[in-house]
């Protein structure tokens, strides 16, 4: 078992796309002791974590939305609000995230078409366009990074697609595995709904469903015909919670997750105070690269078919023929190394997945090196010979 250089303490690495690696001043947040959702240190908090998701995404005018959940929580934020029965959505989807985004617009109501690219690929804009020409959507959908490939999408392309064809449907962005990893713009690209997570690129522990929606998203649901068909996630219930902790001033409608919020304005603080957000999204390329040229020495190749294909937070590798990540997996915890296996249905078994996002990426901590350190002597022990020569990846 290592040791983790971040606490001292003996227990594996969670080397996996999430949760991820947390800073010491990230875990003394969230084991502060009880604190009322009123307290005016709390109150403080909060608005201070809604301000500096703005600067993260890249936006002036957008309203976040911080709500106790998970990262699903806001595929059903998104499509409760802004979908109504019967609508068009086109979901360009690039492995499973994307298909379970494409359900939950259904389950609201959206006549739903998927646009699918090969796992390991993305859609080309040229395809994308048609289907913007061929009919009027509502929404539009791109998950930045699907988690269960590592492949990377066109987000900037996507929304000039949308600007040039279709410039009144809403380009809703899954930044789950994506978001203060990969480069957003939030306003200069035109992206009405970024939808995240804290639990990867952001840093601090699960907890807390982050949402970023445009004042041209908050229109459309201004102007619904129909009522919002959810309690929970409802905006308009939400909406004066944010306004009013944002001008630190408690108000109440469900209790919000006060330890995780902590953490996250501590991971947040720890994010900006780079020189800039360019500087924290060159710092995950430079580990993404490291990342790639080793699994290019072992002789593997990343299920992203390319290098601009391949996220900056994560890598998914497939594995050799003789060997299934059931074989791996062990061997790298036994190293002091926890791995993510794959999940693509069919071929899970023949691929893992590593993150590098975070403090892993921006921190000269070690994560990185002893995470492939314990690969690559994980893969001798499996049989397969590191630097003899490149394995193919399977058929799809």
């Amino acid at each position: 078992m290592s040791t983790n250089k971040n606490n001292g303490t003996q227990r594996p690495l969670c080397m996996i796309p999430g949760p991820v690696e947390m800073s010491n001043t990230v875990l003394e947040a969230n084991s502060t002791p009880a604190t009322a959702h009123t307290d005016p240190i709390f109150s403080e908090v909060f608005g201070q974590v809604i301000e500096k998701l703005r600067t993260v995404v890249g936006t002036k005018n957008g309203q976040p939305f911080v709500i106790a959940g998970s990262g699903t929580l806001g595929w059903d934020q998104t499509a409760a609000n802004l979908v109504e029965d019967g609508e068009n959505v086109l979901v360009l989807s690039n492995g499973y995230f994307g298909e379970g985004l494409a359900d939950c617009m259904e389950t609201y109501g959206a006549q739903v078409t998927r646009l699918r690219a090969v796992p390991g690929n993305r859609q080309p804009l040229a395809e994308i366009a048609q289907a913007l020409r061929a009919k009027k959507y509502k929404i539009v959908t791109v998950t930045q990074v699907d988690t269960s490939t590592g492949v990377l999408a066109d987000v900037k392309g996507v929304t000039e697609l949308v600007k040039e064809h279709s410039p009144e449907t809403l380009v809703v962005v899954d930044g789950v595995c994506a978001t203060a990893a990969e480069r957003l713009y939030f306003d200069q690209w035109g992206v009405d709904v970024v939808v995240t997570a804290s639990q990867k690129a952001l840093g601090s522990p699960p907890g807390v469903s982050v949402v970023v929606a445009s004042q041209k998203a908050l229109s459309v649901l201004a102007n619904r015909k129909t009522r919002v068909p959810a309690y929970y996630v409802n905006w308009n219930r939400w909406l004066p919670i944010m306004q009013s902790y944002e001008a630190r001033a408690p108000k109440y409608f469900a209790t919000p997750c006060v330890q995780a919020i902590f953490a996250l304005n501590t991971s947040l603080t720890e994010i900006l105070s780079s020189t800039s957000m360019e500087q924290v999204f060159a710092a995950h390329e430079k580990t993404a690269a490291r990342v790639r040229a080793a699994v290019d020495e072992w002789g593997l190749s990343t299920v992203a078919m390319s290098p601009e294909l391949c996220s900056n937070a994560m890598t998914a590798v497939w594995l050799p023929e003789t060997i299934k990540a059931a074989d791996l997996l062990p061997r790298l915890k036994a190293r002091g190394v926890v791995a993510a296996g794959g999940i693509l249905s069919g071929k899970a078994h023949r691929y893992f997945r590593l993150g590098h996002m975070g403090i892993s990426a921006t921190r000269d901590n070690g994560f990185v090196d002893a995470t492939l350190k314990a690969v690559a002597e994980a893969l001798e022990e499996c049989g397969h010979s590191v630097g003899a020569g490149r394995s193919s990846p399977p058929r799809l």
